[in-house]
């Protein structure tokens, strides 16, 4: 067991567990999930109501996630993914996120074939989405294909979904690029396709690494009746000192446009030797280019739980927003998903003790 640094509200030195052991990792003589709202309070930590904005299920016997498939695989000692390549379904996800305050979430499309794309939308209405689990979705539509529009249509026909994400993440290194060209932000069939999605009221969830950013920031004064979510913080996946200045020229740039909200979302996929003081840095830099109004915290689990479990994430949240004010916070955990993804939820809505 490793003492960590102590985050603002602790009472004592936070100590990372290996996961398994306890089940939570972080604990302030505890684990906020075992806190309640009034404990939470009482140690400076947000006790309020939760709003998940970002995480995956998914049921591997469908044969849908080629990602996911053990056969792609062609070295184990690199199989990045081995510890999530299981089904993942609602009660997965509840379990993972007790104690957490959750009162809904939205579920963000998780990379389906692209011969099965637009089934995932029709699958997320077969299930049983208790607890407010998927009560809103972005669905995947690849903006560049020729028949994007009537796609985009059709997903916006069902109330529940409210946006839309097309990953376009381009790394130099093409083993970790989600897409073959570095300039597919200008390509103009790409841009045709999200040109789209503002008449129909689909915000798009932008997920891109670092390199991209000064190419997003572009996009986003182009576009700018469209509401941008941009994933993971942008990704700082470089985590040399150039590499870290670049993600946080182009996080500052990008900030300035009003129309681009940022996730603050599995800052561990990353970081993954990662300490309450590396990820503290992250975020904050993620709100001083952003604000509390254009800012959400969200777990991206199961894909986060590669890392770190659910309520260490949290903690981490928790910790760092604690020196903020009371509608701050509120905004970070509950208020900016509320509004960006139209959850209808009751602004004043209170969780119970």
């Amino acid at each position: 067991m490793t003492a960590q640094p102590t985050p603002p509200g602790a009472t004592m030195p936070l100590m990372r567990t290996p996961p398994g052991v306890d089940g939570y990792g972080w604990a302030y003589h505890g684990n906020s999930a075992d806190l309640g709202p009034r404990g939470a309070a009482m140690r400076g930590l947000y006790a309020g109501p939760v709003i998940d904005p970002h995480h995956h299920l998914w049921d591997l016997s469908l044969r849908r996630h080629p990602w996911l498939s053990a056969e792609a695989v062609r070295d184990p000692a690199a199989d990045s993914v081995a510890a999530i390549r299981r089904s993942y379904c609602v009660d997965d996800y509840l379990q993972d996120a007790r104690g957490q305050n959750i009162v809904a979430t939205v579920h963000i499309e998780a990379n389906w074939s692209e011969v099965h794309v637009e089934d995932e939308s029709r699958w997320l209405r077969t299930l049983k989405r208790r607890g407010g689990v998927a009560r809103r979705h972005v669905a995947r539509v690849p903006l560049h294909w020729p028949d994007a529009a009537q796609r985009l249509q059709a997903e916006a026909e069902d109330p529940d979904c409210v946006g839309i994400r097309d990953i376009v993440s381009w790394h130099p290194d093409a083993a970790k690029s989600f897409v073959a060209a570095p300039d597919m932000l200008d390509d103009p069939a790409w841009r045709r396709g999200l040109a789209a999605l503002a008449p129909l009221g689909l915000v798009f969830d932008l997920m891109l690494f670092p390199w991209q950013l000064a190419q997003a920031t572009r996009l986003a004064a182009a576009f700018p009746e469209t509401l941008f979510v941009l994933n993971h913080c942008g990704s700082p996946v470089d985590r040399t000192a150039a590499g870290m200045q670049l993600w946080r020229d182009g996080l500052t740039a990008i900030g300035r446009a009003d129309n681009v909200i940022v996730k603050i979302s599995d800052p561990v996929a990353y970081d993954t030797e990662w300490t309450f003081d590396s990820l503290r840095q992250v975020i904050e830099h993620c709100l001083s280019c952003f604000g509390t109004r254009r800012a959400m915290f969200a777990s991206d689990f199961p894909v986060t739980g590669l890392h770190a479990t659910f309520a260490e994430i949290y903690d981490v949240f928790r910790g760092v927003a604690s020196g903020l004010s009371a509608a701050e916070q509120r905004d970070l955990f509950f208020g900016t998903a509320n509004r960006t993804y139209r959850l209808g939820l009751d602004a004043n809505l209170q969780v119970n003790e």
